[in-house]
């Protein structure tokens, strides 16, 4: 499989019915293709400092944010390719950079272990990690996606993700898919992902559809509903008292 390790892009994101994907797709289906391993489960280990400072600045919608993450297509293995992930988004447009590697030295880089050979992705990473105090797993997130591309311009992507998961135990990507789930069973979230301007008939699509972009972190859903795990265990134990 091919990686691509560093991007720079617009990424809008869609929340749908299965209903209204389906139709999409349906009236796409002459300009777009399903990537070659379009349909994959995508598992994540986000990291944050003990106090979620990331997360807290990225919901307050600053001009620039940025984030750090292990990524796995399926459930981690011995030999699996992970990803440790630096995303950035300034201005509307997101810059991602990643390397792969196996999840022992993925997990030891994160925790800012120096490894014994460093590209410019790597030392960026390093940095990163550095200027974060006691970085550390806080989630864990999962999704179905299939994943497209149109004929005419490889990068122009749309993906479809279901089936959004998020845990704050067994944060490893080794431990298995599963958790609480983010979205209701008929929701699909649609992400756009392009260069520059959409493409005029994908434009057309959502017009005619009355499709709108939302803003959508999943992360931040993760998050939230987290926060209000922890209020609800202070209620129980109080009345527990």
């Amino acid at each position: 499989m091919a990686f691509t390790n560093v991007f720079k892009r617009y990424e809008l994101k869609y929340l749908l019915t299965t209903q209204q994907m389906e139709e999409l797709l349906q009236r796409a289906a002459s300009h777009i293709k399903g990537d070659e391993y379009g349909k994959s489960t995508i598992c994540n280990i986000y990291y944050d400092t003990p106090d979620s400072l990331l997360i807290r600045r990225s919901l307050d919608k600053p001009m620039y944010k940025e984030k750090l993450r292990l990524r796995s297509y399926g459930i981690a293995k011995e030999n699996t390719p992970v990803f440790v992930e630096i995303k950035k988004k300034f201005d509307g447009v997101v810059y991602k950079r990643r390397i792969n590697t196996s999840e022992r030295l993925a997990t030891a880089l994160c925790k800012g272990i120096t490894p014994t050979t460093q590209d410019q992705i790597t030392k960026e990473i390093l940095y990163f990690i550095r200027r974060y105090d006691r970085l550390e797993p806080a989630v864990f997130l999962s999704y179905d996606r299939e994943a497209f591309y149109a004929e005419d311009d490889g990068e122009f992507r749309v993906t479809f993700d279901r089936n959004i998961l998020w845990r704050d135990s067994d944060l490893s990507l080794s431990k298995g898919v599963y958790g609480t789930p983010i979205l209701k069973s008929n929701e699909v979230l649609m992400e756009v992902k392009c260069p520059g301007a959409m493409p005029l008939w994908f434009v057309e699509i959502l017009t005619d559809m009355k499709l709108y972009k939302t803003s959508f972190s999943k992360y931040g859903n993760a998050y939230a509903a987290k926060q209000r795990k922890i209020i609800a265990e202070k209620k129980q134990q109080k009345i527990s008292a």
